[in-house]
């Protein structure tokens, strides 16, 4: 029912040019995350909108796969290193870490004046079980 849920909201977003909307029942402290299926992560790929993807997993992670272009910025290190994430364009976040754990990234994102993020829901992992491509 959720995926459904995000598929139907991330349609509307589309239909009324909004983009994706935030998921329902969102429990970060900062407000609902902003999350996005994967296959429509996958499909803004496919029409050439070049959304730039944070990779948050470890570097190793990072190096065995991930998403084609994705950019590695462990979860570790974001507090640091979160200036070399764009403020421009769409930015996606995706992870293999607990849900309050990425909730957190996006929370911190949003709280140093990030707009322009969502976060991928299933993660690394969702995308590898859909098929979708990897690069090494």
């Amino acid at each position: 029912m959720k995926i459904r849920q995000s598929c139907l909201q991330a349609t509307i977003g589309i239909v009324l040019g909004l983009g994706a909307l935030p998921a329902l029942g969102g429990h970060g402290t900062g407000g609902p995350v902003l999350s996005i299926p994967s296959a429509y992560a996958k499909r803004l790929l496919d029409e050439g909108d070049r959304p730039i993807f944070i990779d948050l997993r470890h570097q190793a992670q990072h190096r065995q796969g991930r998403i084609p272009g994705a950019r590695s910025v462990p979860l570790l290190e974001l507090r640091q290193r979160y200036a070399e994430i764009p403020r421009a364009g769409r930015v996606i976040l995706y992870c293999a870490c607990s849900p309050e754990e990425i909730e957190g990234a996006y929370q911190f994102l949003r709280d140093q004046g990030y707009r322009n993020v969502s976060v991928m829901e299933g993660g690394f992992s969702g995308w590898v079980k859909h098929g979708y491509p990897v690069e090494k």
